[in-house]
Parts: structure tokens; C-alpha cells; sequence
């Protein structure tokens, strides 16, 4: 299934607390917000009454953090059905999550841990992501990590591993192009290489986000402008995903609503264009 078939929801940006006052107060004329679902997988309270008011006004994709699709426990089928009925609550037209493990038997690590790229790594979380799109009942999605440490076990780039779970599973990619450049930069390779090996007609989301150049080493930190090499990626890739929904994440080091969505709208020179080779504007560092 191409990506066409999915909405476009267009420009958006994460759903952060210290924005909420500006966005319940002047709502901002913004095209869509992703969520961490594991936000709002509560009963009540104030988490669900501020989605409440979200959902009023603004479409919502649901992204997640805690699925840990490639560990070695079991799949928490709790969590999955916390998950499932959040997605009734918000019309969301998919679900994320990311490429990685985080769990053992009786542990949560509660990070975004990488994979060995093997063979034997993709036929197990190829069974686990047709599960968990088989349980969703809605197209499902995961993102490629940033990563820091390699695996002497691999057998192969990841983007022969991430593209061969995706199609093997029938599932989509949440593609984050930050994360390429961050991991391009730390395992040193090309990160149009990337690009050009992955089925993009399967992203039918993309992130953007700042990172931290460190020079030796880069760290995906989420707490600043998107870097022009970020842009310039983002330029090649868009245009070839047919029209995939674009995101803004910032984590940390927060602006003003309006200076984060001044910066997510950069992204709109690449809408709709094919030139790659479009002016970008100057980021901020």
C-alpha cells in the first residue's frame, strides 16, 4: 500500500505541556499535533481533560515510547489494549512506535535501546509488528532510532534491516531524518545512502528535530533549530515520499509556541516542490 493512501495531515508539531497555555488560549492556526501516547493512557483526570480540548480543534497522531518492539519478553497485551482504546478516543491515523528493545522478563529500561542488524532479528520482530497491527486495526509504524553503539553480530546497514521488517511485516515507516544524520555521523556513513535504499513510498511520517554536534560524536537531543544538513535530507526525501505528514519534535530547552511553530513551517518550502535544491533557511545553533 503507497503511502498516497494515508492523509497528509501536513505540518505539525509534538503536543508539549509548557505550550498548552498558548494553544488553549489563542488557537494557533496549526495543521496537526502528535501525542506520546503513553500520556494519555489513564482513566481521567487532567492528562485526558487537555486532549480533550486538543481534540476539539486539531487532528492527533498517536506516537509511542514503550512498546519496545524487539525485546525478548512477551508482548503486553495490558498495554496494548490501553493503547488500542486511546486510538478509539482520538481518530488517530496510525500508531508509532520505534525500532528497538527496552524490556527483559520483570525489567523496563525505559530506553530506546538499538538491535543487532541479523536475519534472525528480523523474523522475530516481523511476527511481533503484524501482531500488534493485526490487534491496533490501524496501519502501524516504526521509527528508525539514533543510535550510538553498533553489534559485532550485525550482518547487514540498517537500512537493509529497518527496510526488510517493514516490508516482510507489511507495516509503514515513521521516518525520522534527524536520526539518520545523527546516526550517519556517529557510524560514519552516508546518510543519502540511506535514503536512497529504503522503500519511501512506506513513510507516511516524518520527524524532524535539533541535535547536539559534539564533533566527534552527535547526540539527538531534541533541544534545538533542525541543522541545514537535517533540512537539506529532509529536501531529498520529501518529494519521493509521495506526501508524507511532517513533524516537529522539541523536548527540551523549550522556546515560545510561536518560535516552534515558526520553525516547523520551514518545512513548508519542501511541500509540495520537487526541487531538492531549494534555498534552505539559515537554522539557528
Amino acid at each position: 500500500m503507497k503511502n498516497k493512501s494515508f492523509p497528509n495531515l501536513g505540518i505539525g508539531i509534538g503536543l508539549r505541556v509548557p505550550h498548552y497555555d498558548e494553544i488553549f488560549q489563542n488557537k494557533p492556526d496549526i495543521d496537526w499535533f502528535e501525542i506520546i501516547s503513553e500520556n494519555f493512557m489513564v482513566d481521567g483526570g487532567k492528562p485526558l481533560e487537555n486532549l480533550e480540548k486538543i481534540l476539539d480543534t486539531y487532528p492527533v497522531a498517536q506516537h509511542g515510547v514503550s512498546l519496545a518492539i524487539g525485546s525478548p519478553a512477551p508482548l503486553n497485551f495490558d498495554y496494548l489494549k490501553k493503547l488500542k482504546q486511546l486510538t478509539k478516543r482520538t481518530k488517530t491515523p496510525w500508531v508509532s512506535d520505534h525500532l528497538c528493545w527496552g524490556h527483559l522478563p520483570g525489567a523496563h529500561y525505559h530506553d530506546l535501546l538499538p538491535l543487532p542488524y541479523t536475519q534472525e532479528v528480523i523474523n522475530y520482530v516481523t511476527e511481533r509488528a503484524r501482531i500488534v497491527q493485526d490487534y491496533l486495526e490501524l496501519p502501524f509504524a516504526l521509527e528508525n532510532l539514533s543510535s550510538y553503539v553498533a553489534f559485532k553480530a550485525d550482518e547487514m546497514p540498517e537500512w537493509e534491516f529497518y527496510s526488510a521488517i517493514v516490508e516482510k511485516a507489511d507495516i509503514y515507516m515513521m521516518l525520522d531524518v534527524n536520526n539518520i544524520y545523527v546516526s550517519s555521523r556517529n557510524h560514519g556513513f552516508d546518510p543519502k545512502k540511506y535514503c536512497d535504499n529504503i522503500p519511501l513510498d512506506r513513510v507516511i511520517q516524518i520527524h524532524l528535530a535539533g541535535h547536539t554536534d559534539h564533533g566527534g560524536y552527535v547526540l539527538d537531543t531534541h533541544d534545538n533549530y533542525v541543522r541545514d544538513d537535517v533540512w537539506a535530507l529532509y529536501a531529498d526525501i520529501y518529494p519521493k515520499t509521495g506526501g508524507a505528514s511532517t513533524l516537529l519534535e522539541w523536548d527540551d530547552n523549550f522556546i515560545s509556541f510561536e518560535k516552534t511553530w515558526e520553525e516547523a513551517l520551514k518545512a513548508k518550502q519542501f511541500i509540495g516542490s520537487q526541487n531538492a535544491d531549494v534555498e534552505i533557511l539559515n537554522s539557528k545553533s
